[in-house]
């Protein structure tokens, strides 16, 4: 398990942070793990992170300042679907393996179980992030399914796992 960093704090995400999460995913290497596309514009984040909803949770991980990750956890908004929600991140190169990603899911499913009553949260991750599905399996995710050639990556088709985290109480 990573070190514990006091250095390191989390923030509900807010207009002062939209430039460091552009700069987090436009880093190559971030963008290459999520899926989204290179070269995104302040203003594309601005619109995505900033309408206020109460279903959704955007945190951001700082350094001194410095956005090094972002998480958003989203409950469904169909009544069918209401006890579940998903969840996405992305961590600055420099700051894998660090502790930051079990930071900010610590805290996004602490708000899942305690506020939100979520009974279930999933993701997708690439088949290939080995840290990143190392990580979601320590958090009490398992492997739901395989998504073959789900996304193209550096011209390439990748697959992505289907994860997901039931809260047994």
């Amino acid at each position: 398990m990573a070190e514990h960093n006091p250095a390191i704090h989390l923030e509900r995400f807010s207009e002062s942070h939209v430039e460091g999460v552009t700069a987090l995913y436009n880093d190559p290497a971030v963008t290459r793990q999520v899926l989204q596309m290179p070269f995104q514009s302040a203003e594309i984040w601005r619109q995505r992170l900033m309408p206020e909803n109460e279903r959704m949770v955007k945190l951001v991980a700082l350094h001194q300042g410095a956005v090094i990750g972002h998480l958003g956890l989203e409950a469904f908004s169909r009544i069918r679907r209401s006890h579940a929600g998903s969840v996405g991140m992305a961590v600055a190169v420099a700051w894998q393996g660090k502790g930051v990603g079990s930071k900010l899911l610590a805290a996004a499913l602490d708000i899942a179980d305690n506020w939100m009553n979520l009974h279930r949260v999933e993701l997708s991750v690439y088949a290939d992030n080995e840290a990143a599905i190392g990580l979601y399996r320590k958090f009490g995710f398992e492997t739901e399914g395989l998504f073959r050639d789900y996304a193209v990556r550096d011209g390439q088709w990748v697959d992505t796992l289907s994860m997901a985290r039931l809260r047994r109480v």
